[in-house]
Parts: C-alpha cells; structure tokens; sequence
C-alpha cells in the first residue's frame, strides 16, 4: 500500500489526531504564554533575579522530553494532563527570554519621557514597553510554538494521543507509511504555525519598528 492510499484509507483518524495534536500545541502554548510574559516583566523590574531565573529555564530546557514526561507520568499519570504540564514547561523559555530582552531593549528616552508626561508606570508599561518589545515577544512566541509541535510528539507515549501515536506505531511495526502520516502533517503544522505567527508579528508591529531583511 503506497502512502497516498494509506492517508486516503485513515483519514478520519488522522484527522482526529491532528486536531489532538493542535490542541496540546495551542493549549501549552497559551499557557505558557500566560505564564512567560507576566514573570518576564516581573523580571525587568527586579533584574538581579533574572540571571537566576532565566538560568534555571534554560537548566529545565535542556533536559530531554522523555525523561520529564517519565516524571510527569509518575507524578500525573498517564494522558492528556501530564503531558499538557511537559509541553507547557517546555514553551515558557522563549516566550519569557524574549519578553525580558524585549523589554529591556526599549530606550530609557522613551520611558523617561512618558513619565516626564506623568504616566504612571503601568501606562508606561502598557502604553510604552509592550508595544515597542512586541515584535520580540512575538517572536518568542513562535519559536515556542514551533518547538511544541515538535515535541508533542512525544505525548503519543503516554497516551494523550496527537500525530506522535502514528509515529510510534510505526516504529513499533516496523511501518515506514505510518511514521510518515505523523511526521509529515507534524511538519506542515509546524509550517503552518510559524507562518501564521509570523504574519501576526509582521500586522501587529507598526510599519517604522519592522525590522528590515
């Protein structure tokens, strides 16, 4: 069975995998969001913790998939909930990297003139800083979700299901056709998520703050 029919004969279930899949993604990464954009601009306001914090992100960043999602089966069990806890660690790093260097970056002239106009400072934080560190935030943002699409593969192991379960089970039969139904729409989704993410960025920065190529 060559693969175009072997995506025709399991679409259905593909479809269903795919949606899974987006799900994990767009869930952990707003949840991470949440999460990464608030402590990041808690972190510019009491920067002699930043080094520490953002050290200790990047300490969880680099310890392998397989081995949190060991101890989030432990702890969690197994499903869609360990899993959603993984990959929301996992997309904190460049979200609040980003959102702290963003910020940062924005020219002491600019905020001390909008406190020279008697902005209080959650004006200027609003009004100021985040408009001018979005594209960077943005960014982040895209970099974590493109990570995540990545790495929900790995949710199939515990059983929260995604595009990973064709994938392992290829591995496990030996099946070439099913490791390529799930790294292939994995891949286009990745694609996807980036482009969509990146026209946002491009719409949502004013025309004079576009980086240029």
């Amino acid at each position: 069975m060559n693969l175009t029919t072997l995506f025709l004969a399991n679409w259905p279930a593909i479809a269903r995998s795919l949606a899974t899949h987006i799900m994990l993604v767009v869930v952990s990464v707003g949840l991470g969001t949440i999460t990464a954009i608030p402590l990041g601009i808690v972190l510019t306001r009491h920067r002699r913790f930043a080094p520490a914090v953002l050290a200790v992100a990047g300490m969880i960043q680099t310890i392998p998939g397989l081995v949190m999602l060991g101890f989030a089966l432990v702890l969690l069990g197994i499903g869609t909930v360990p899993a959603l806890a993984v990959l929301t660690i996992y997309s904190i790093l460049p979200i609040l990297q980003n959102t702290y260097t963003g910020i940062s970056e924005v020219s002491p002239a600019y905020t001390d003139a909008a406190k020279g106009i008697g902005m209080t400072a959650m004006q200027v934080l609003f009004k100021v800083e985040l408009p001018l560190a979005r594209e960077t935030i943005i960014s982040g943002i895209r970099i974590s979700t493109v990570y995540i699409v990545s790495w929900a593969t790995l949710a199939g192991m515990i059983g929260a299901g995604g595009m990973g379960d064709w994938i392992w089970t290829g591995l496990a039969t030996y099946n070439t056709g099913y490791i390529l139904i799930g790294a292939i729409p994995s891949a286009l989704l990745a694609f996807a998520f980036s482009a969509a993410l990146g026209g946002l960025q491009r719409l949502l920065t004013p025309r004079g703050l576009r980086r240029q190529p």
